[in-house]
């Protein structure tokens, strides 16, 4: 199926070419059935509104992470720099995509690097796989900090696209182990975040034990990776197509996901996973996250240059604005203690596995 290099450009191409074909048909992120309670007398004006957030310590001007992406092909160059201008403007975090291309290609660093460059100020988050990490160790984890001087780094959990990505890993011992090597020895805090399928609570307790400060939930009703894979191998590899049809709608809705972990204490919640405007950020945000990821969104305005990615960023956070103001919530911190009514499955997922339905809080 090609080198790296090539896989990251089927994986840009199918992105941009298939549209919404590359979400989840059924599925979706369960946000919908989150109803935030209406307050008709909020004695706010809308300039109290404040959409400051923290990070890791950092605080920036809204609470959108412009997640990882891309990087390890050409095309990346242009992706990563643009939207590295626009996070650097806008005050807001960005990640890159895995850098295992740039760390054994060194040709392909600067599709990496150039967000550095292009943001000398900007809030960068490393990404890795756990399978890399696992085989790789620290050195690896240190490798991808230094090329793009990041501040995190993010370590992806992608079982099931491994598992149909022909060129993927079918062993996953030992990243636990490592991760716990990697927030102890590696001088950027760690956070784990999934691709699409989501993170439950036995998981994200694991990680908090070992040292893990924040978690990507990246759950199900997005973008899906086993339909990208499977559209790879469509007509090649019969097995695996069929693999990936089967296990399309796998996964645990975003929404759900955000319940899972969100009541583990010391630890900070980013939620992603098919979040596109700013009343599901505002819903995510009132059920425990700090922070919500945009990714896909954000691929063909970043081909057309930063200001387009400007613009559908002061889009949703001008919409998350209207949330706020219409429950109440003068801050971010308010907003994650506004109330809500759960509806349909997402009830029946926390009268099932959430024990405490208010959730603590922090």
């Amino acid at each position: 199926m090609g080198n790296i290099e090539e896989r990251k450009r089927d994986h840009i191409s199918l992105c941009l070419d298939l549209g919404d074909e590359v979400e989840f048909a059924e599925k979706t992120t369960w946000l919908e059935h989150v109803e935030l309670i209406h307050d008709a007398l909020p004695e706010l004006s809308w300039d109290e509104i404040s959409l400051e957030a923290s990070l890791l310590g950092r605080k920036f001007s809204c609470p959108i992470l412009i997640e990882g992406m891309t990087g390890g092909a050409r095309e990346a160059y242009e992706i990563n720099k643009n939207l590295a201008e626009a996070a650097e403007k806008l005050n807001i975090p960005m990640g890159v995509g895995s850098q295992r291309a740039g760390i054994e290609n060194p040709s392909l660093a600067e599709t990496y690097s150039i967000a550095r460059k292009a943001a000398p100020r900007c809030f960068l988050i490393g990404n890795l796989s756990g399978v890399e990490i696992a085989a790789h160790g620290i050195s690896y984890a240190e490798k991808a900090v230094e090329i793009i001087e990041a501040d995190a780094l993010a370590i992806h959990l992608n079982v099931l696209q491994e598992i149909i990505q022909p060129e993927g890993s079918r062993n996953f011992k030992g990243i636990l182990r490592a991760i716990e090597m990697l927030c102890d020895k590696l001088d950027v805090p760690v956070i784990v975040k999934e691709v699409g399928f989501g993170i439950s609570r036995e998981v994200a307790e694991k990680l908090v034990r070992a040292g893990v400060k924040a978690i990507d939930v990246a759950g199900a009703g997005g973008t899906n990776w086993a339909r990208i894979e499977g559209e790879r191998v469509r007509g090649l590899k019969m097995i695996k197509a069929r693999t990936a049809e089967l296990y399309s709608e796998w996964g645990i809705p975003t929404a759900a996901s955000i319940l899972e972990v969100s009541g583990i204490r010391g630890l900070e919640v980013i939620a992603s996973g098919g979040i596109r405007n700013g009343l599901q950020a505002a819903k995510a945000i009132a059920l425990g996250a700090c922070f919500i990821g945009m990714a896909r969104p954000l691929l063909k305005p970043a081909l057309k240059g930063p200001e387009h990615v400007e613009k559908v960023i002061m889009r949703v956070a001008e919409e998350l604005r209207v949330a706020m103001l219409l429950t109440g919530s003068k801050t971010i911190r308010d907003l994650r203690k506004c109330k809500y009514v759960l509806l349909g499955p997402l009830r029946e997922w926390v009268l099932q596995r959430v024990r405490r339905p208010s959730r603590a809080r922090r």
